[in-house]
């Protein structure tokens, strides 16, 4: 009887290391360069969690690491750009829930890799040479955020690429993300409540991870200060490229099954 208690304990210790190392280092990406997170988080908590536990406790995480962002760098947000992302990719959210009943996950998955992958090469090859001057294809590209939010949520990609192709500086870059992405997984964690998602292991996760969370958000921040902004351009399209190679691959893996 001692011998099952002890690896039960074992059991539910590494477990927790397990969710707590994996929300650090997602943090630390997040924090560091304002997205990447989810490529980390969902996909490797759900090898050890139920997705039902896991989406929830990585929106809960996303929500804490926004609302600090933005609180310590409101004066980086892009108001009126943020305002115009968020309402538009709301328009999207409709259209993107009728992509998952027409669409195959596969196909979708593959042509945004595909594409995402294409403007990231493309922009490392001509070293940043696109640029949008003005937000006047904001709108597009929130529902294109909202399109895939709404479908599989994956509403990073085009705001990434957008943020790029605007040239922000790092501290914009980072701080307006986060002003798209807080109002956003709060309407995400809403859902998860409504749905009865949002259980008290939940919240178990989330506490034990808190102070890791914190602890990431801070050397993420101190990273992102170091960064030039040439450096951190290129790293924004190397990660979208990466992001892009992975979506062909779960497409791939996914059709496969």
């Amino acid at each position: 009887m001692f011998t099952a208690y002890a690896f039960v304990v074992v059991v539910a210790s590494s477990l927790t290391l397990h969710v707590v190392a994996v929300l650090f280092c997602a943090t630390l990406v997040r924090s560091a360069f304002g997205f990447g997170e989810a490529l980390i988080a969902v996909p490797l908590l759900a090898l050890a969690l139920p997705a039902e536990i896991a989406a929830p406790v990585a929106v809960m995480v996303s929500i804490t690491v926004a609302a600090i962002v933005v609180a310590q760098d409101w004066r980086d947000v892009q108001v009126s750009t943020t305002v115009w992302l968020v309402l538009s990719s709301m328009a999207g959210i409709p259209l993107g829930l009728l992509l998952l009943r027409t669409v195959s996950e596969p196909v979708v998955k593959g042509v945004l890799g595909v594409i995402v992958g294409a403007f990231a090469t493309g922009s490392l090859l001509n070293r940043g040479s696109y640029e949008l001057k003005n937000d006047r294809l904001a709108w597009l590209f929130g529902v294109a955020a909202g399109i895939l939010g709404g479908a599989y949520g994956m509403n990073g990609p085009p705001l990434v690429a957008y943020g790029a192709l605007r040239r922000w500086s790092p501290g914009h870059f980072r701080a307006t993300l986060q002003g798209y992405f807080l109002p956003a997984s709060a309407m995400g964690m809403i859902g998860y409540w409504i749905a009865g998602l949002w259980t008290a292991s939940v919240n178990r996760y989330y506490a034990v991870s808190l102070p890791g969370v914190l602890l990431a958000i801070a050397l993420g921040r101190y990273m992102a200060r170091r960064i030039e902004p040439r450096r951190f351009l290129v790293y924004v399209n190397v990660g979208l490229l990466v992001i892009g190679v992975v979506l062909v691959v779960q497409a791939v893996a996914t059709s496969r099954r």
